[in-house]
């Protein structure tokens, strides 16, 4: 199948591919389809938790309570339990407030703690290692749309071995984001706008970055508008685009507007974020946190976090000169750009990158030029080095 190319619209590529797309079939045919990339990525997934196990074991710690009883999974587990108004005080007269987590996640616990014997965090665990398949077929959709069947193989196997590929497992919201987002994205190249608008909304109540899902929408809904019609025909002919441009950024500007009301100012959320050091000053404290390593004592963390990011501007170039779909471009471009602007905890950014999954189409492209077996090697080799990375980095107080 030929590359896409972000000039035209979009709902031409749903047609070019109709044929062979694995969402145009009926849902057991899809899943027999994607079966190979969901079996690749369950495989590295229970690869990463058996040497978190015996990596535990050795340390004398639970892998059960590192996967859904620590860091941001806790804070979840108490709006799940409690709903929100828990507040931290620190010794350094900070607050730290509960309503800086958006409510998808926390919901989705609850409700089935409520439906099930499973406690909360057991419940969180049980909806990201769901939604981490459902993220890995959407993957595997969206590179069998663009290119083929074994490109969406191995994409879906390369999100796997990231890595921090670890926190797909855990009680985190990073794989439930990325299963919305996906599969939106993957609704706008196909022309299905209800469901495109309607994912936008959960992934808006999921995350902040949600706003990058309705960047996507809009650019997508924009090029396939193009030449734009009157009013008239707009409304006539395509109601279901209006509907995803109008509802899409509803669940994120849902949950900030009521974190205004709760806290009666219009600026509730980002003075929030602010208790907690988060906030965006575009890329000004991270470069500054990349200066402070290159000129003390940790001169190469300095270099190697340079290096990450002329990576991954890198990789954002190969996009463009592969073609992507413009959706793609601005979907992957508004989470890099919200991952590396912020200026809370600098060790969080490989976690916060890891839905943009985007970035590693071309490097799934160029593997599936490989042989079949040189290929595979890298990815085992590459999923080995992840999962120790992960037992690592949960054994210890953060990303080393």
């Amino acid at each position: 199948m030929r590359p896409c190319r972000i000039i035209g619209p979009v709902t031409a590529l749903a047609t070019d591919t109709a044929a062979s797309a694995p969402g145009q079939s009926p849902p057991r045919s899809a899943l027999r389809l994607a079966a190979p990339a969901l079996l690749v990525f369950a495989g590295v997934r229970l690869l990463g938790l058996a040497v978190l196990a015996a990596w535990s074991a050795a340390e004398g710690k639970s892998p059960h309570q590192l996967l859904s009883a620590r860091w941001d999974s806790l804070w979840y587990t108490r709006v799940a339990e409690q709903g929100y108004g828990y507040t931290a005080h620190l010794a350094d007269g900070g607050v730290h407030s509960s309503l800086a987590f958006f409510p998808l996640l926390p919901g989705l616990e609850h409700t089935l703690a409520a439906l099930t014997p499973l406690a909360p965090q057991d419940a969180g665990l049980a909806v990201s290692w769901l939604a981490s398949l459902f993220a890995a077929w959407g993957l595997y959709a969206i590179g069998a749309l663009l290119h083929d069947r074994r490109t969406g193989v191995v994409l879906a196997a390369l999100w796997a071995v990231l890595p921090v590929g670890i926190v797909q497992s855990m009680a985190y919201t990073e794989s439930l984001f990325t299963a919305l987002a996906v599969w939106s994205l993957y609704a706008v190249l196909t022309g299905r706008w209800v469901w495109a608008g309607t994912l936008a909304v959960l992934a808006g109540l999921t995350r902040p970055v949600g706003l990058a899902v309705v960047a996507a929408i809009w650019a997508g809904a924009a090029v396939t508008l193009v030449p734009w019609p009157g009013f008239r025909e707009l409304w006539r002919g395509h109601r279901r685009t209006l509907f995803a441009v109008l509802v899409s950024p509803l669940g994120w500007l849902g949950y900030v507007a009521w974190v205004g009301v709760r806290t009666g100012s219009p600026t509730g959320y980002p003075g929030i974020q602010a208790q907690w050091g988060n906030g965006f000053d575009g890329g000004v404290a991270f470069a500054g946190f990349v200066w402070k390593n290159l000129t003390g004592p940790v001169f190469l963390a300095g270099v190697g976090l340079c290096a990450a990011v002329a990576l991954i501007g890198w990789l954002y170039v190969r996009c463009v000169r592969q073609g992507q779909p413009l959706p793609l471009l601005v979907y992957g471009g508004v989470v890099v750009a919200l991952a590396l602007t912020g200026s809370g905890y600098f060790g969080s950014r490989p976690r916060l990158l890891l839905p943009a999954f985007t970035l590693l189409l071309p490097v799934a492209v160029a593997l599936t030029r490989w042989r079949r077996a040189r290929a595979a090697s890298l990815l085992v080799a590459v999923a080995l080095a992840s999962a120790a990375y992960g037992a690592l980095w949960l054994n210890g107080s953060g990303p080393p």
